[in-house]
């Protein structure tokens, strides 16, 4: 869990810490640059940890964010945009998985849940275009605070839109029986990736307040 994470990180710094006081004839060998690369991905870890924790999926969160700390280094500018980036990675991939299912699943499938199915594809494929176009905004930020503003808010309103395409998607799903395979199957993809969009979201309505 993610709570686990981060007592490692804390327990790991402290035994470095222990471990630095300890006279070594080696100490002189060690270069100093490296040592500071260590300092440095263990505060970024736990910047990844504290800010996850602000999220509604946290272990989500930071499993999925925390491979990425040395890039956000602490902003949170950059750890809007990386986590917009992991959301669009996962919106991709289930994108792709879901139109090569309805290739198969018009075969055998309840007919509410192949029909739900080609809904699921149409709305994950305008969540990806939403996703896509937050990314290209968040990559190019710039000028007055009254423009950042309003690209902020391009962005907030794309991936809201993004994040209810995604839930329309296994909404579409409620009256399909819950032993069907193909339903358990889509919704739970979906669902991991409706936590990576929400908890970008939530980094990027923050983002936006400090500007």
């Amino acid at each position: 869990t993610m709570k686990t994470s981060c007592t490692l990180c804390i327990l790991f710094t402290t035994v470095l810490l222990h471990l630095s006081l300890i006279p070594s004839p080696s100490a002189a060998l060690l270069d100093p640059t490296t040592v500071s690369s260590v300092d440095i991905v263990l505060d970024d870890s736990d910047y990844i940890c504290s800010s996850c924790k602000t999220t509604l999926y946290p272990d989500t969160c930071y499993h999925s964010l925390n491979h990425y700390a040395t890039a956000v280094q602490q902003d949170p500018g950059r750890l809007a945009r990386v986590a917009i980036g992991v959301s669009l990675a996962k919106a991709k991939r289930m994108s792709a998985f879901v139109s090569n299912l309805s290739r198969e699943a018009d075969y055998g499938a309840q007919p509410r849940a192949v029909a739900a199915l080609h809904d699921c594809f149409s709305v994950f494929g305008d969540a990806v275009d939403q996703i896509r176009d937050s990314l290209s905004q968040m990559r190019t930020l710039g000028g007055s605070s009254e423009s950042l503003r309003f690209q902020m808010s391009n962005v907030q309103t794309w991936m809201s839109a993004a994040l209810s395409n995604e839930d329309t998607c296994t909404d579409g799903f409620e009256d399909v029986s819950d032993d069907e395979p193909l339903k358990l199957n889509v919704c739970n993809r979906a669902g991991k990736v409706k936590e990576v969009t929400s908890n970008a979201l939530a980094f990027i309505n923050s983002f936006a307040n400090k500007i």
